[in-house]
């Protein structure tokens, strides 16, 4: 990976997206310590000290800090994210915007980019309503500005064009820096974190309140998890091809044998992410509009429940397999081969071809999407069976881990990607 930022550095055009990318984080990490105004922040920091293995909590290290501190960027990328569900899944579901998405090509996903960014605003306002009512219902408010209306307005539309302006960050890192834009915001939020973390387990450690034993395995598992996560996500499963021969005017072409590569992971880090926002959607809206955070409710569907695993893990699979459906599609892979005078060994080219392919990729995917389900799930039960309050918030260090790992092994991809366009003599060198 180093070796990789290195090579990329050398090149003057990779160095201006990554320096720009570097910027656009810098302007993030400002938003996050910019705090809305009307709100009693020292009085909220304490509110949420006492939600740390809550929904909110999953929040608060999502947003980097920024929403146990009510700043200009406390929703995140959870607005934007929720809007790309939506939006997917209509596509989907309704037959005009899969024929935008799929028949109109890049000007169809303009118009769909374009509607993602309204529901967004739609639902940053929603998410700011309920986050001002979180406050307003637990006195978190400065005392002059209780029960005030223009106040009221003010924080939520701070909350909302917060929201709207990360996903402006993120598309421009996206266009014109490095790439995977809302996933370096994300990756930057969760790592600016860690810091403070390693600052608390050694205080406790001081403190008596953490075994340095303890410290040490989740140090160990943590490791461990990282090289899991590497190892699976190179895997592939190759499905041999052969070219058959063919003569075109006095050259043979053809005759070849190689493979078709299918990534055991190949949806990355984003089922992960978007089934997180779904299983805890019930507990948030539950905590934003009032609910007690001891309450039977809170009990049942916070982020350390039994209810809250199963959840979390049935949509991980959900969202693994909707995402390989999106990007592999087998009848149009074995359509190619056919024009290309290609086959796989054993199978007739067409429509046996495209079973045999769809039938290897429902396996892998399954086999992937069962392995984000155990380490994202793994931490949760022990989180919820461990009686030591330092292993607390061990769920959402297992959530964290995967999802760093997995965008920068994508960015580092992506910068693999340019630096071999640039390096490869073709026949024109």
């Amino acid at each position: 990976m180093l070796q990789t930022l290195r090579n990329a550095w050398r090149i003057e055009e990779l160095r201006k997206k990554i320096l720009f990318t570097l910027v656009i984080v810098l302007l993030y990490r400002l938003g996050n310590s910019i705090p809305v105004p009307h709100v009693n922040v020292a009085a909220l920091q304490s509110y949420f000290a006492q939600l740390q293995n809550t929904v909110l909590g999953l929040y608060n290290v999502m947003s980097g800090g920024a929403f146990s501190q009510a700043t200009i960027f406390a929703l995140s990328i959870q607005p934007y994210i929720n809007a790309s569900i939506i939006m997917q899944l209509l596509c989907i579901a309704i037959p005009a915007l899969e024929r935008m998405q799929k028949e109109e090509g890049e000007e169809g996903r303009k118009k769909i980019a374009s509607i993602t960014r309204y529901v967004t605003v739609a639902i940053g306002l929603l998410m700011g309503f309920g986050y001002y009512m979180l406050i307003a219902n637990n006195g978190l408010l400065d005392s002059a500005y209780q029960g005030s209306i223009p106040a009221a307005i003010v924080i939520i539309l701070t909350f909302t064009s917060g929201s709207a302006l990360i996903m402006w960050l993120g598309e421009q890192i996206t266009e014109f820096g490095i790439g995977n834009g809302i996933s370096i915001i994300l990756f930057a939020s969760i790592v600016s974190r860690m810091p403070s973390s390693i600052i608390s387990s050694v205080s406790n450690i001081i403190a008596g309140t953490l075994q340095w034993w303890v410290l040490v395995l989740m140090i160990l598992g943590a490791l461990l998890l990282i090289v899991l996560i590497v190892f699976v996500n190179d895997a592939e499963r190759r499905i041999p091809v052969q070219y058959a021969k063919r003569v075109v005017g006095r050259r043979m072409y053809g005759g070849q044998s190689t493979h078709l590569p299918m990534k055991v992971n190949m949806s990355g880090v984003m089922p992960i992410i978007f089934a997180q926002s779904i299983a805890s959607l019930p507990a948030t809206i539950a905590m934003l509009t009032g609910s007690s955070t001891d309450g039977w409710f809170q009990k049942v569907f916070g982020s350390n429940s039994l209810l809250y695993a199963l959840i979390y893990f049935l949509l991980i699979i959900f969202f693994a397999y909707f995402y390989s459906t999106i990007q592999f599609n087998p009848i149009e892979v074995a359509n190619n081969l056919k024009k290309n005078g290609g086959y796989i060994p054993g199978f007739r080219p067409g429509k046996p071809t495209s079973e045999f392919i769809q039938r290897v990729l429902n396996k892998i995917t399954l086999f992937g999407a069962i392995y984000l389900g155990i380490i994202a799930v793994v931490p949760i039960l022990v989180s919820h069976f461990s009686q030591t309050a330092a292993l607390t918030g061990i769920s959402l260090g297992g959530t964290s881990i995967i999802i760093v790992v997995g965008v920068a092994l994508e960015t580092v991809r992506a910068l693999e990607a340019e630096m071999l366009m640039r390096n490869y003599k073709g026949f024109l060198n």
